[in-house]
């Protein structure tokens, strides 16, 4: 085994090797002191990443897409520095901008796109010396703005000081990202600076099967969510709190490596489509990748790309693959295993995480290869002992069967809104742990980073062993986007949602006022046409028994998810492309309480399930225009009630032939060359069965966008069952 003292590992002595100090905190009690520090981390970032991009020896190389999902470097090259303007812009911190060209073709990446997602490239690139100019002017600019800012202590994430921050870890995670990238391209692009020494410590002749021994990891509990008190800067997905109880497991005591990843290319693994998941399945069929992405076969041997070479294939370092080529690996070591075996889910992965009591920026030195304090590659997986396992931290990240969420309490940075919320879709899986690369917040305890499961970053895996088959992870709660549930969420559960005015809480009024004069059983209720759910809640508090019915099957997923995990998030226009990211729970529009007697389901009102019968109350609001046939509805309504029962119809009676053919309308036309209104006809209808108790006017106000809504006069009427 390599472990060694983690005081006696050598490394390379390379004077030039650009080191980063430890990331500022955000407590301090001398001003001056903390600006200088703030400086000095922006000016490291800025010249590490500048050394980066030297290893480029030929400016054409500049503009080719070795990876085809993302930009060419000269895109990421000029990005980290129009970020700071653009989000200093943004916080009105400074009212000019240095290059608007470079500035709109260098502003948004493409880091979301999916595998078999090959858009054209369209773009206008700047020239490569156009940029180095555009980032001396950005790199002066932001050095006055550090030295001219308001500063007090300790910073707060409304502070200029927390965008300065923001713009330093950006510039981190691009350091990450644009090294991949460059990992892509042929060697003869690029040159040796002497500044990223590589990990002298290689096997390359094909060593001795080696057990990766599991090693038993006790149940217990833990929390999840980087703690508001903490002292050094976050992303908004870091924050909010998660409890979960994490059940006894196995874990590998190191990383899988290039020699033991051998072992499921010798047995076909890659040609053994059982063993992929559909996701899997799909991009194996696009790719035809019949072995990791950074291993070349030459003669019947293996090499590795590292950073500026390839070299003979490292047995002992960790294999680099996608999270479907761990997967796969995964179910076929199953085969093999005694139990279920997988990737580790987030909360796994920090119980061995939490064994660690350092962290960045209070260690003395790195605990793993990590930070770029020991290597400018990977290492070999038995050389960094931390605890119980090897590289629990560092070498490269770990894929995880966790997709990325955001915890309770989640909220978005106002000037970096669409940081997570696009990665929350189910689609991302998060990584931990940070790689030989990974500085700054990346290599701290609480990073949350994720990447589409195809995608490739300095990324291997350990895999850990249970006794289920199930995977202890919870469905990821995704934000709507679609414009119009969006806006039916944020009309039923927005901030005003539980005014008198709105006509939610006017419909509701009606049915307690209903209960209290005992005109009405509190026995039975059925919200038809429940959108989203809101009036179905309500009802709840005063029914023994609620359905609430939909025709749409997305609106009631975002009832049953706000009935199950108490939490909604939607994405609201604002202006133009301009999103309002909203998360909405329960409490947060008091409707704390227990929901046992509140079902949803999907139906049409139209034709229910002979079960759906015997209500004292139906409420259908905002319901009859939209039907393709609203009197058959009704006679099914008033079929459906109990003798007494209760029926209230709240209409804005704004027909389309789009929805309901004109034939169909209760009124707004002319019969007999008289006006027949729906209000008349309705009450003709319904006068046969029922008697009209009362009649009001019910005022819904529908916000589109931060400056307009809509307003419609709703006719509320109620029938009693003969």
């Amino acid at each position: 085994m390599h472990a060694q003292q983690l005081n006696t590992i050598a490394e390379p002595e390379v004077e030039q090797m650009p080191r980063l100090n430890k990331p500022p905190l955000l407590s301090g009690t001398n001003v001056a002191a903390k600006r200088s520090e703030l400086k000095r981390y922006f000016l490291q970032n800025w010249a590490l990443y500048e050394s980066l991009f030297d290893l480029i020896n030929d400016d054409s190389a500049f503009y080719l897409r070795p990876e085809p999902l993302r930009h060419p470097l000269i895109f990421y090259f000029g990005h980290t520095a129009v970020f700071y303007v653009n989000k200093l812009m943004l916080g009105n911190f400074i009212g000019e901008r240095v290059d608007k060209h470079i500035e709109s073709t260098c502003a948004v990446g493409v880091d979301e796109m999916s595998w078999d997602d090959l858009s054209p490239d369209n773009y206008q690139w700047p020239t490569v010396s156009a940029v180095r100019d555009y980032r001396h002017k950005v790199k002066a600019m932001v050095s006055r703005f550090i030295d001219d800012m308001p500063l007090t202590l300790p910073i707060t994430q409304d502070s200029p000081a927390w965008i300065i921050l923001m713009g330093c870890e950006h510039e981190g995670i691009h350091i990450e990202t644009s090294s991949v990238i460059m990992r892509m391209l042929d060697t003869q692009y690029l040159s040796d600076n002497g500044q990223w020494p590589a990990c002298s410590d290689v096997e390359f002749v094909k060593p001795k099967n080696q057990q990766n021994l599991l090693v038993n990891v006790s149940p217990q509990d833990i929390r999840l969510g980087k703690p508001s008190s903490n002292n050094t800067y976050g992303w908004d997905n870091e924050y909010g709190i998660s409890d979960i109880s994490v059940g006894a497991f196995k874990a590998s005591q190191t990383l899988v490596s290039n020699q033991e990843f051998l072992q499921f290319i010798d047995a076909g693994g890659y040609q053994t489509p059982e063993l992929w998941t559909d996701e899997g399945k799909a991009w194996l069929k696009y790719t035809q990748a019949t072995m990791p992405r950074f291993w070349l076969l030459n003669a019947g041997v293996y090499y590795q790309r590292n950073l500026i070479q390839e070299i003979p294939l490292p047995a002992s370092w960790p294999v680099e693959v996608n999270y479907l080529e761990a997967k796969a690996f995964c179910n076929w070591k199953t085969k093999s295993s005694q139990g279920f075996v997988r990737l580790p889910t987030e909360a796994e992965w920090q119980v061995l995480r939490d064994t660690l009591k350092s962290d960045l920026p209070y260690w003395d030195t790195a605990p793993g290869n990590i930070n770029l304090e020991h290597f400018a590659s990977s290492c070999p997986v038995d050389l960094y002992l931390q605890g119980d396992f090897f590289d629990v931290i560092g070498n490269v990240w770990q894929w995880t069967e966790s997709p990325i969420d955001g915890f309770d309490g989640f909220a978005v940075h106002p000037l970096y809104d669409d940081f997570s919320t696009p990665t929350f879709d189910g689609q991302h899986n998060l990584i931990k742990g940070g790689s030989w690369i990974s500085t700054g917040n990346e290599a701290t305890r609480d990073s949350r980073y994720a990447f589409r499961r195809h995608f490739f970053q300095h990324a291997g895996f350990r895999y850990v062993e249970s006794n289920k088959e199930d995977i202890p992870i919870t469905e990821v709660n995704p934000y709507e986007s679609q414009v119009d549930i969006s806006r039916m969420l944020h009309h039923q559960y927005g901030v005003n949602s539980g005014n008198k005015g709105h006509d939610i809480q006017q419909v509701l009024y009606h049915c307690q006022t209903l209960l209290s004069s005992a005109t009405c059983n509190n026995t039975k209720a059925l919200d038809i046409g429940c959108g989203t759910g809101r009036l179905s809640f309500e009802l709840s508090h005063i029914f023994k028994q609620v359905d609430g019915i939909d025709f749409t099957a997305r609106h009631i997923q975002h009832a049953l998810q706000l009935k199950n995990r108490g939490q909604l998030r939607y994405a609201l226009p604002n202006e133009g492309e301009l999103q309002q990211f909203v998360e909405v729970g329960l409490q947060d529009v008091n409707l704390n309480g227990c929901y046992d007697n509140l079902h949803f389901f999907q139906g049409d009102g139209h034709n229910l399930k002979a079960h759906f019968d015997d209500y004292d109350l139906i409420v259908a609001h905002r319901v009859l225009d939209v039907l393709y046939d609203p009197q058959l509805f009704i006679n099914q309504m008033l079929g459906r009630l109990k003798q007494g029962g209760i029926l209230l119809l709240c209409s804005a009676y704004q027909w389309s032939e789009a929805l309901t053919p004109k034939q169909k309308w209760l009124g707004g036309f002319k019969a007999n060359g008289e006006n027949q209104t729906s209000e008349t006809h309705l009450k003709h209808l319904l006068a046969v069965h029922s008697e009209l108790l009362t009649e009001s006017e019910v005022i819904s106000d529908v916000q589109l966008d931060s400056r307009s809504s809509q307003r419609q006069r709703n006719h509320l009427t109620l029938w009693k069952k003969h």
